[in-house]
């Protein structure tokens, strides 16, 4: 999500509800069960636009929410790549070399050759 745009608030509540969602679904426990779910609602309800033309208190808000769903899809993205790349511990010389599509050359072999 870009910071610079922050788009609507209303789309800004739902990313943060999806990624409540993604945070709950191991657990299996209904994300609006949450007290993180409680709060964002009560306070997106709470900073609604009012009749002001400019509403300082919804605007920080809003800049706040975005920051923070920002931060959230960040970290969710940077497990699952975490997940997919990280390392399987100690390789040997032909596993590394075929992770990046090299093929180690055969060891001569035969009568009197020792390594």
């Amino acid at each position: 999500m870009k910071m610079a745009a922050l788009g609507s608030p209303a789309r800004t509540l739902r990313g943060l509800l999806r990624e409540l969602r993604y945070m709950n679904a191991a657990t299996g426990r209904p994300y609006r069960d949450t007290a993180a779910y409680r709060y964002l609602v009560k306070a997106f309800r709470a900073h609604r636009v009012t009749s002001e033309k400019l509403c300082r208190a919804q605007h920080e808000l809003h800049f706040q929410a975005a920051t923070y769903l920002c931060l959230l899809r960040s970290i969710r993205e940077h497990v699952t790549l975490h997940q997919e790349f990280h390392g399987k511990g100690e390789r040997s010389v032909e596993e590394s070399a075929g992770l990046v599509g090299l093929k180690l050359p055969q060891q001569p072999g035969g009568k009197g050759w020792e390594p």
